[in-house]
């Protein structure tokens, strides 16, 4: 005979889920605060008070809150897709990320917060370098493929302009060959560097107490 449970049972395990629902709520709730006070962040950075909205966070999810915030500040930290580096912008993304980390619950005294803000700093300073350091490696690299594929462009516009009567100019992207050639290149340059930015970005979220969110 099947056991019948009581109704009391039945009503404490329906209080069960609902309690585990509010808490998944709760942290999505503060995962889209955190989202949403970053992108007011990057708007104007001085409308934004981190530490007054974490105080308003539930204790149990702030640390869920700083998380989500710190991870739309790492997804704007990408390689230039010019020669520039935007340095004002990347200033603005190390205050934020430095705010962030001195609220999280990782570190139990303020002397560890300003320790691994201190490592941050450091590690921000040198991932803005690696950043100048490809825009310079990139028009580097363009001037020796077009050098490299010279001679044999040179090649086709005489023999194109043998059979035309005429001088003949090739734009070396128009050209099938040279494009295909001169993608791959540049794709494992960027696959490469692209790679490096992204274990210095993981290397920042372990820092401040972020990592695997």
């Amino acid at each position: 005979m099947a056991v019948i449970k009581s109704a009391l049972e039945l009503a404490l395990e329906r209080t069960k889920d609902l309690q585990i629902d509010e808490a998944v709520q709760k942290a999505n709730d503060a995962k889209l605060e955190g989202r949403k006070a970053a992108g007011r962040f990057l708007e104007a950075p001085d409308s934004v008070d981190f530490k007054a909205i974490f105080n308003t966070i539930d204790a149990a999810h702030r640390q869920t809150f700083l998380g989500a915030a710190f991870e739309v500040f790492l997804a704007q930290i990408q390689l230039p897709t010019t020669g520039s580096v935007e340095t004002e912008k990347l200033e603005m993304l190390r205050k934020g990320l430095l705010t962030l980390c001195g609220l999280s619950s990782k570190f139990t005294s303020e002397r560890e917060a300003k320790l691994a803000q201190q490592q941050v700093r450091s590690l921000f300073q040198q991932i803005m370098q690696f950043l100048g350091q490809y825009g310079q490696e990139m028009q580097r690299v363009e001037q020796a493929i077009r050098n490299q594929w010279a001679p044999k462009l040179r090649e086709k516009e005489r023999l194109l302009a043998a059979q035309l009567g005429q001088s003949v100019h090739i734009d070396p992207m128009s050209d099938p060959e040279f494009a295909d050639f001169y993608r791959k290149n540049i794709d494992a340059m960027r696959k490469n560097y692209a790679s490096a930015l992204e274990e210095a970005k993981a290397q920042l979220s372990q820092l401040c107490g972020f990592e695997g969110r």
